[in-house]
């Protein structure tokens, strides 16, 4: 189907914050509606981010992911924590998305994270995803139902949804200093934490997704791109995070998680990811999940 440009795709977006007894589980839970004219489709990527439960309603994704998954016709499309971008379609659609912060995957998906970065998978049919099925049969995403379908996210989550991990305080205390600027090693956040690096290894493949080293590089990478994608008038010279030591190095960056160099990226359309980052920054304060602060219990 044909595919069209930025300025022919019409989005809205709400974003939901969890309660605060849930808060330190999930980034947000947003809803989106989607309209694109004629009965096209438009093609973007998601960027890196963490774990997410997206439940679609209308005209269905296609989504490929950077570890080489390829999923179609779900209405429930579920993903690992990524260090690389995503791309899909999509057409007239609305859908509820979650997204799980490291504690939240560890208490509500209970698999090794790592076992299930940078892959895409079809909810319905993933083993790891089977207790969120009921969401699927549930959500409509309609603008007239938000605030039930909210208070059925909140409801599952509080009452039915099983748990599996204890909660473990270091998950947090970890996701906390990523969010540090001073934190730029990870000796340094092996000595904040307690811990030995093969000790904090283990436990960031196991919630986060990945080794600590590649996570705080993420979370420099994501400081820029977020600054990027907030003005549209931007440069990227303007952008680059500070703990850059110079343009390669970031360029090197852009490649490992974006797939292109900062031009390329720069020169593609983004009809919705665009729309998404500078409303997400707008109505909640942050533009993409990985820069969300977890919350304490």
């Amino acid at each position: 189907m044909p595919v069209v440009a930025s300025a022919q795709c019409d989005i809205a977006v709400r974003f939901h914050a969890p309660p605060a007894d849930l808060a330190r589980f999930f980034t947000t839970f947003y809803r989106v509606e989607i309209v694109v004219p004629g009965g096209r489709r438009v093609a973007d990527a998601l960027q890196p981010e963490w774990g997410n439960l997206r439940f679609f309603t209308g005209d269905l994704p296609v989504s490929r992911s950077s570890g080489g998954d390829l999923v179609e016709n779900a209405d429930f499309v579920a993903t690992g924590p990524s260090s690389g971008p995503l791309d899909f379609t999509l057409g007239n659609t609305r859908l509820w998305g979650i997204g799980l912060l490291p504690l939240g995957w560890t208490t509500f998906v209970g698999q090794p994270a790592h076992l299930l970065a940078n892959r895409v998978f079809d909810g319905r049919a993933e083993p790891a995803f089977a207790a969120f099925v009921p969401l699927a049969d549930d959500l409509t995403g309609e603008a007239d139902r938000a605030h039930d379908e909210y208070e059925r996210l909140v409801r599952f989550f509080r009452h039915d949804a099983p748990r599996h991990d204890p909660e473990d305080p270091r998950i947090a205390a970890i996701h906390a200093m990523l969010l540090d600027d001073d934190i730029g090693d990870v000796a340094a956040m092996a000595r904040r934490a307690g811990l030995t690096t093969r000790t904090l290894e283990r436990l960031t493949r196991r919630a986060f997704g990945f080794p600590p080293k590649l996570l705080l590089r993420r979370q420099r990478f994501m400081r820029s791109l977020s600054a990027f994608m907030l003005d549209p008038k931007a440069n990227w010279s303007g952008s680059i995070d500070g703990r850059y030591y110079d343009q390669s190095h970031f360029v090197r960056d852009c490649h490992r998680f974006l797939g292109v160099t900062p031009s390329e990226y720069a020169a593609m359309d983004h009809p919705v990811m665009a729309s998404f980052v500078r409303e997400r920054h707008r109505l909640y304060g942050s533009a993409v999940q990985t820069l969300d602060r977890p919350s304490a219990a």
